[in-house]
C-alpha cells in the first residue's frame, strides 16, 4: 500500500493546470485541471482538495473520487469538477505506471489501435478557411472544425448567416471534413435557420446549437445534421436528460471539466446504451488529450477526438504548444486523420517537469474576452 505523499499543482501557459501527485513510495503520476479563465478557483479547490487526500491510499481511486463528489454538501458544477478531473487523471497515472500498463489495460483493455481526430481551422473569411483547412490536411488531418458564426443578436438578418455556409462549402471544397461550432452565439429565434442553411451542404456535426442550459429547446430542434453537445456539462447526472430526449446524437464531455477518467467513462457508457457517440471536448494540453485517448481506446461508441495543434507546429511553450510540455511528441503524429493508440505505461506520455516547473513561473491566470453588439450589449464568447 502506498499513501498520497503530496499533491501539487501548476499553473502553465497558456490557460492550463497540471497537478502531481508523489505517493509514499516516490512514484509519481499527472493529471490536468484545467478550467480556461478559472485558474485561482480551481487552485483553491486543489487546496482543499491537498488536505483531505493527502495520506489517503493512493490506489483507491474510485474511493478518493466519491469523496471529492459526495464528501462536502455541495457538488458538481466546473469548479470542483475540474478539480476533481486533476486528482483522478493523476491517480489513474500513478496505478497504471506502478503496475507498467497503459490506463487502458485498467480499464478492459482497448478496443482500437487508433484514435481519429479533428483540430481547429480559422480565418476571416472563406479564402482564408480554406487556405487553414489545407494546412490541416497537409498536416495529415482528414476532418476539422471551426466556429459557425461571429456573435449574433438574439433575432439578427438572416443574411448574417450566409458567411458560415460560404466557409462551410470552401473547406469542405479542399477535401476534408467539417464540423461547425455555434459556441452558444446562437439563439433560439436563428438556430432553426441556420442549421436549415446548413443541412445542404452536410457538415460533419453542428456543435452546441444551443446553452445546455435549455435542454427543453432541444425537442423542437428538427436538423438531418448530427447535433453534438458537452462541453459545458460535468457530470453523469448533468448529461441524462440529454440522453432522454433524445435530440443530441455526440456528446462531448471535456475530460479536464467533468472529473476525470473515472467519469468519462461512465458517461461513455452511458451514451452508448442510447447508442449516441463518444466525441470529447479538447482545446486543453497534453495530459488531458492524452487521458482522453485512454477511455476512447476502450469504449465502442467513440467516433473522433478534438485535439488542439498550432497550424506551424512551432509555437513555443510559452504560447502553450501542445507538444511543449512532453518529451516523447511524437506520440501526437497525425496521418490519415488518425493517431496511433500510445502503448507507454499510465498516460502513455512522458511530461517535461523541468519545463512545466519553469514555465509556471509568474504565470498569470488568462482571462476570456468579451464582444459587444452594436448596441454595446453583451455577446457571447
Amino acid at each position: 500500500m502506498a499513501p498520497i505523499k503530496e499533491i501539487e499543482y501548476f499553473r502553465v501557459p497558456p490557460r492550463w493546470i497540471f497537478v502531481k501527485i508523489t505517493d509514499s513510495d516516490g512514484k509519481t503520476g499527472w493529471g490536468e485541471a484545467s478550467l480556461e479563465g478559472n485558474s485561482e478557483a480551481v487552485e483553491g479547490c486543489l487546496e482543499g482538495f491537498r488536505e483531505r487526500f493527502v495520506g489517503m491510499e493512493a490506489n483507491e481511486i474510485e474511493n478518493i473520487w466519491q469523496h471529492a463528489y459526495r464528501g462536502s454538501f455541495y457538488r458538481g458544477g466546473p469548479v470542483i469538477m475540474s478539480a476533481l478531473a486533476g486528482i483522478d487523471i493523476a491517480l489513474w497515472d500513478l496505478k497504471a505506471r506502478r503496475l507498467n500498463v497503459p490506463i487502458y489495460e485498467l480499464l478492459g483493455g482497448k478496443v482500437r489501435s487508433k484514435i481519429k481526430v479533428y483540430t481547429w481551422v480559422r480565418g476571416e473569411n472563406a479564402a482564408a478557411c480554406a487556405k487553414h483547412a489545407l494546412v490541416r490536411k497537409e498536416q495529415g488531418f482528414t476532418a476539422v472544425k471551426m466556429t459557425a458564426t461571429e456573435g449574433l443578436g438574439w433575432v439578427d438578418s438572416p443574411a448574417a448567416l450566409d458567411d458560415a455556409v460560404e466557409r462551410l462549402k470552401a473547406v469542405k471544397a479542399t477535401g476534408v471534413d467539417c464540423g461547425l461550432d455555434f459556441h452558444g452565439r446562437v439563439h433560439k429565434p436563428m438556430v432553426r435557420l441556420l442549421a436549415r442553411k446548413l443541412e445542404p451542404h452536410e457538415p460533419l456535426f453542428i456543435e452546441e446549437p444551443l446553452l445546455s442550459d435549455h435542454p427543453e429547446g432541444f425537442r423542437w430542434l428538427d436538423t438531418t445534421i448530427p447535433v453534438a453537445l458537452g462541453e459545458r456539462l460535468h457530470s453523469r447526472w448533468a448529461f441524462k436528460p440529454f440522453l432522454e430526449l433524445g435530440k443530441v446524437d455526440i456528446l462531448q464531455p471535456d475530460i479536464s471539466h467533468a472529473g476525470g477518467i473515472s467519469e468519462l467513462r461512465r458517461i461513455a457508457t452511458m451514451a452508448e446504451a442510447y447508442d449516441i457517440s463518444l466525441a470529447p471536448h479538447c482545446p486543453l494540453g497534453p495530459i488531458a488529450l492524452a487521458a482522453n485517448f485512454q477511455v476512447n481506446a476502450v469504449s465502442a461508441n467513440f467516433s473522433i477526438q478534438e485535439m488542439i495543434l498550432d497550424p506551424n507546429q512551432t509555437l513555443s511553450v510559452g504560447q502553450g504548444d501542445l507538444k511543449g510540455y512532453t518529451k516523447n511528441a511524437e506520440v501526437w503524429t497525425v496521418k490519415d486523420g488518425m493517431i496511433d493508440m500510445m502503448d507507454g505505461p499510465g498516460l502513455g506520455i512522458e511530461v517535461d517537469e523541468e519545463r512545466v516547473r519553469q514555465s509556471a513561473v509568474g504565470t498569470k491566470s488568462w482571462r476570456f474576452p468579451t464582444f459587444k453588439g452594436p448596441g454595446g450589449e453583451l455577446r457571447e464568447w
